[in-house]
């Protein structure tokens, strides 16, 4: 088997990483090649995601591994927020934490709208505070 590089960017809650993983067809190695701090940025009372800095380290991260020739690069996230985009795919405002106050109680409401067993059969989404539908 042919020897690979790939590159990872994994971004948690706090803190967010660039890897570069490399197969010499029988073992994995991993290479960290840029770790940052993840921190959230008050706006008015309400929680973001420091969306334009966590693009940035990303973009510095993947340019670290440009030398080592990636055949690919895979992306993990918290997967439980989003961000709308425009027609032509700009971001159309911050994005906000799933941290933030503003949807306690949401779930509440949303199943008072829609039965908790319909939102399951569509979405398979697991019930918490935190997931966004």
């Amino acid at each position: 088997m042919s020897k690979k590089t790939v590159l990872a960017v994994d971004l948690g809650a706090e803190s967010g990483r660039v890897m570069a993983v490399k197969f010499d067809g029988n073992h994995l190695q991993l290479e960290e090649l840029h770790r940052f701090p993840n921190k959230t940025v008050t706006i008015n009372g309400t929680l973001h995601w420091d969306f334009l800095r966590l693009w940035s380290d990303i973009q510095t991260g993947i340019e670290k591994g440009k030398a080592l020739n990636p055949a690919s690069i895979g992306v993990d996230t918290w997967g439980v927020d989003f961000g709308l985009l425009d027609s032509r795919g700009d971001l159309i405002g911050n994005l906000v934490h799933y941290r933030d106050g503003r949807t306690a109680n949401m779930m509440e409401t949303a199943f008072n709208k829609v039965p908790q067993a319909d939102i399951f059969a569509q979405t398979g989404i697991q019930f918490m505070p935190i997931n966004t539908l």
